[in-house]
C-alpha cells in the first residue's frame, strides 16, 4: 500500500486566495503588519509559520486550512449562496409580467402625454392669432 503525500504551497495559496479576493500585496500586507517586500517574500514560500498564516487568513476571511490544504494544481470553486432566499442577504426576483411589456406599456403612456401636452401647445398658439 502506497501513501500518498499531499503537498501544499503555501505561499502559492495565499497569492491565489489574494488573487481571487482582489487585493494588492501592498494592502494585505498593511493589513497583517509587514511590509509588501516581506509579503511578496511569503507568497514564494513554500511553507509559512503558523501564526503568519493565522495573521493572512484573519485579513483574507478564510479559514487557516484553505491556506494549508489546498493542494497543487488544485481549483478554488467558490459559490456564493446568495440564492437562498432573504435570509442570506440576497432578493430573488421573480415577476409574474414580461418586464419588456411594462416597458412599452410605460412608453406609450409617455408618448400619448406628449401628444397631449403638444395638442394643448397648439391650440394655445392658435387662440393668440
Amino acid at each position: 500500500m502506497e501513501a500518498t503525500v499531499r503537498k501544499s504551497n503555501h505561499g502559492a495559496n495565499v497569492r491565489r486566495w489574494r488573487e481571487w479576493r482582489g487585493i494588492n500585496q501592498d494592502v494585505l500586507a498593511e493589513q497583517i503588519g509587514v511590509s509588501q517586500a516581506t509579503f511578496s517574500g511569503y507568497e514564494k514560500k513554500d511553507k509559512l509559520e503558523q501564526d503568519v498564516l493565522e495573521k493572512i487568513a484573519k485579513a483574507l476571511d478564510i479559514p487557516v486550512e484553505a491556506i494549508t490544504e489546498i493542494g497543487d494544481g488544485t481549483a478554488i470553486n467558490i459559490i456564493s449562496s446568495t440564492f437562498h432566499g432573504p435570509a442570506s442577504g440576497s432578493i430573488n426576483y421573480n415577476p409574474s409580467f414580461n418586464p419588456i411589456d411594462k416597458v412599452a406599456e410605460l412608453y406609450e403612456r409617455l408618448l400619448k402625454s406628449e401628444q397631449e401636452k403638444v395638442a394643448m401647445l397648439q391650440e394655445i398658439l392658435r387662440d393668440k392669432k
